[in-house]
């Protein structure tokens, strides 16, 4: 298993969509309480991972994501609510190329729009979600409605006007660009939702990951119950993801310092696998869409 020692806390490491062999890894300092942070760029070798490029800031990074229209650009999400524009072809001196300060308190999620691939999403501890256009100079739109910390935003895999956010006041929402107000408001867990994602094969089916040590599989349809609930992490889930090569497969990691695969179809366990090389909290996760079967974690553990 190729590892990395980041300089801080990993929180999240996310493969590029264009290049196989390139990872991202945004780290914070103390654990992300406070101090520094640094976006490590990673590349696969016959030799294991090795560092091709790195950039520090002044503040914690907890999130990152690369652009789906430009193999170069780079998003980090950065604890004074900024969300910070990297260029891997400039040079050191020309990054951060933009800074977007748009945020009222830390910034924790970026995803990028696989349709219409000049958009981004942000979401902050200050309950906000803001819709920006690599273009344009500052964000385009700020979705309120979430009265706690939103902690993850996604966009729908084969809509492009349509995301999901998950918030610590127990909610997932849907959202259409086209509507003013959320088309769908879900009381998915009984404590905070720390995580959500789309099914890559069935534009209705998403996951949930929750604080109550639980990841639940929902259609989203018919939202009054989940169609199941997936057990075996012993404390909260800190991130679920979609396989993007199998309709009922997917990861999560917690902070139990575990990451699980799971097929949520099975007849009988849905555990695939579960991996315990991690030695503090489980905090980052991805698919390698690139390369079937390649996973990669972060966490706070430095690795």
């Amino acid at each position: 298993m190729p590892r990395f020692r980041t300089t801080f806390n990993g929180y999240s490491a996310k493969f590029s969509p264009f290049i196989e062999s390139r990872l991202a890894v945004a780290t914070a300092q103390n654990f992300g309480i406070i101090g520094n942070g640094r976006l490590h760029v990673l590349e696969m070798t016959p030799n294991g991972l090795m560092e091709t490029a790195a950039f520090d800031t002044a503040d914690g990074l907890y999130d990152c994501a690369w652009s789906e229209g430009n193999e170069n650009i780079l998003l980090a999400a950065s604890g004074d609510g900024s969300v910070k524009v990297y260029d891997l072809a400039a040079p050191p001196m020309a990054n951060p190329l933009r800074v977007f300060r748009e945020h009222k308190n830390e910034c924790c999620c970026l995803s990028w729009n696989l349709q219409r691939r000049d958009l981004f999403l942000s979401s902050s501890w200050d309950d906000s979600i803001k819709l920006y256009n690599i273009q344009n100079p500052g964000s385009i739109r700020t979705f309120l409605g979430h009265s706690y910390c939103v902690y993850h935003v996604a966009w729908s895999p084969m809509h492009g006007d349509v995301f999901l956010s998950a918030s610590g006041d127990t909610t997932v929402r849907l959202w259409d660009l086209r509507q003013p107000q959320p088309t769908l408001v879900m009381p998915a867990h009984p404590f905070e939702v720390l995580s959500a994602d789309w099914c890559k094969y069935n534009e209705c089916t998403i996951a949930t990951g929750s604080i109550d040590k639980t990841i639940k599989i929902w259609d989203v349809r018919q939202p009054q119950q989940p169609l199941t609930t997936l057990f075996g992490h012993s404390y909260a889930v800190r991130r679920v993801q979609f396989s993007p090569h199998a309709e009922s497969v997917l990861a999560s990691c917690s902070y139990d310092m575990s990451v699980k695969l799971w097929d949520y179809k099975a007849p009988e366990d849905a555990l695939l696998r579960s991996w315990d090389h991690h030695t503090e909290f489980a905090i980052g996760l991805d698919f390698s869409l690139l390369r079937e079967g390649l996973m990669a974690s972060a966490g706070w553990d430095e690795w």
